[in-house]
């Protein structure tokens, strides 16, 4: 039993690359060793590419969506739900809506053998330097230099009545 559902899983994860490669040629490119554990979702504009380093993970859930450029280096892997936008709507004009004014893109790169956890959001124009571990549920907002941990510092408290 344990070979077939290895055999289906292996035979899915083609699927979806191929099925990528198909429809997005080169804006999305899936380097040797990308593996996935299920659905992931890529928007990708006209101008725009994705790129996965060589052995990366991605786990269910993943979803980017750019209209510049999203990197992810070498030996990273991705916790489930894990969101990547390069861009954020444009807003300042209150006369007209915002759906309509556009958008501003900035790169996002996540350097060779990083760890994002899972419900991780990273915002346009992030760069996360290599060897650097994203804790669950962070809003990542700003750059995160090399050999960094980051955590979201929530505390639980419990009472009891």
């Amino acid at each position: 039993m344990f070979f077939f559902n290895r055999l289906n899983m292996t035979l899915r994860r083609w699927l979806l690359i191929g099925y990528y490669k198909f429809i997005f040629g080169k804006k999305v490119i899936f380097k040797r060793g990308f593996r996935s554990r299920g659905c992931f979702s890529l928007f990708v504009t006209d101008k725009a590419q994705i790129v996965f380093g060589k052995n990366v993970f991605v786990n269910n859930g993943l979803s980017i969506s750019a209209n510049k450029s999203v990197i992810i280096g070498d030996n990273s892997i991705l916790g489930e739900n894990v969101k990547i936008y390069d861009q954020n709507h444009r807003f300042r004009n209150k006369k007209v809506t915002i759906s309509k004014q556009g958008f501003n893109t900035s790169e996002v790169s996540i350097g060779e053998n990083c760890w994002i956890g899972s419900n991780v959001t990273i915002l346009k124009g992030v760069h996360i330097g290599n060897n650097s571990i994203v804790g669950a549920n962070c809003l990542i907002y700003k750059d995160i230099p090399e050999n960094s941990i980051v955590k979201l510092h929530e505390e639980l408290t419990i009472t009891t009545y």
